[in-house]
C-alpha cells in the first residue's frame, strides 16, 4: 500500500551532523504521522522522534532533545531527521515509520503501520 525508503546514513565523527530522509511512495494518505526509531547492536529498538501530519506537534526521546530535529515536507511526501552533536552512543540502525493518523499520541507512536528498511548511522570516537 505504502512504501517507505530511508536514506542519509553514514560514518561521521563525534560532534558531527547528518540529515536522514524518508520518502513515501505508493498510495498517499489523507494524513499521516511519521517517526524515527533506532536500534543499536545488542539493544532493543527505541523511539527517537515523531511528527504529526501538520508538523505542529513534535515529540522527542530525552536522549536526543536539543540535538535532533524532525521535520517534514508533505508536498514531497518526505520526512527528515537532522542530527547534530552526534555521539558514539547514537550509533544505530535508524528506521523511519509512518501511520495514517493526522495527530500524534502515545498509542500511535507505539503502533505505526508502515516501516522502512533502515539506514545505518555510525559515529566514531
Amino acid at each position: 500500500q505504502v512504501q517507505l525508503v530511508d536514506s542519509g546514513g553514514g560514518l561521521v565523527q563525534a560532534g558531527g551532523s547528518l540529515r536522514l530522509s524518508c520518502a513515501a511512495s505508493g498510495r498517499t494518505f489523507s494524513g499521516y504521522a511519521m517517526g524515527w526509531f533506532r536500534q543499536a547492536p545488542g539493544k532493543e529498538r527505541e523511539f527517537v522522534a515523531a511528527i504529526s501530519w501538520s508538523g505542529l506537534t513534535r515529540n522527542y526521546a530525552d536522549s536526543v532533545k536539543g540535538r535532533f530535529t524532525i521535520s517534514r515536507d508533505n508536498a514531497k511526501n518526505t520526512a527528515y531527521l537532522q542530527m547534530n552533536s552526534l555521539k558514539p552512543e547514537d550509533t544505530a540502525l535508524y528506521i523511519c515509520a509512518a501511520d495514517p493518523q493526522r495527530y500524534l499520541s502515545d498509542s500511535v507512536i507505539r503502533g505505526m503501520d508502515y516501516w522502512a528498511k533502515g539506514t545505518l548511522v555510525t559515529v566514531s570516537s
